[in-house]
């Protein structure tokens, strides 16, 4: 079984899918941690932002792997480096790119056909895996979903990182679209519990309803 969850930054999407994936003992796929590792490499190696067929063909030549809790690229580990505020600014412009995406989508389904998997990210339910069993949208108002970054990088002030996350959004307008069969979760009010219950029960029904 695939389950889906899509939205945009800030509304839960990593900490939900992954407390998910535990609890029903599946795999956990980030590929916003795909993207991220090869916005990494494209500033480690001087790629342009603005090449797409040369961070194309980085991709295609550096092949992601996960491990446990762990992010590789390039034979290196980069599981704390893709969560680095620089990184955060740019890897909207690398994923944009239709050679980066295809190569990424094709790795995503590629991981997705080895079955029982709960992958998050922009357009899971609706481009790479629409044959998806559950499809989430997860969505939380802006103020809320600023309140989560600062949590997660106290470092960074708050009016910078409210800044960053319109921008991001405007940037992945295009991705951030529901599945037309998608379940849309507001998580604004809810707890990390509460999110995971609500889509452990669509797994479960969808799961009784092929048996």
């Amino acid at each position: 079984m695939i389950v889906a969850i899509d939205g945009p930054a800030g509304a839960g999407k990593s900490t939900v899918a992954r407390a998910l994936a535990t609890r029903l003992g599946f795999r956990y796929l980030d590929t916003g941690a795909m993207y991220r590792a090869l916005t990494w490499l494209a500033l480690e190696r001087g790629v342009g932002f603005d090449d797409g067929s040369a961070l194309g063909a980085l991709a295609e030549a550096s092949p992601i792997t996960f491990d446990a809790d762990h992010v590789s690229i390039d034979g290196q580990d980069v599981t704390e480096a893709i969560r680095r505020p620089d990184i955060d600014r740019v890897v909207s412009s690398v994923a944009r790119h239709r050679e980066v995406r295809e190569v990424m989508r094709d790795r995503q389904r590629e991981l997705a056909e080895q079955g029982d998997a709960v992958i998050e990210g922009r357009d899971i339910g609706t481009v790479v895996c629409p044959h998806a069993d559950v499809k989430v949208y997860l969505v939380a108002d802006s103020a809320e979903r600023a309140r989560r970054r600062v949590a997660e990088r106290p470092e960074i002030g708050a009016e910078a990182l409210a800044t960053d996350l319109r921008l991001r959004d405007e940037r992945d307008a295009a991705q951030m679209q529901p599945a037309a069969d998608a379940q849309t979760i507001d998580t604004t009010e809810l707890d990390i519990e509460g999110v995971v219950d609500s889509i452990e029960r669509l797994v479960r029904e969808r799961a009784s309803a092929t048996k």
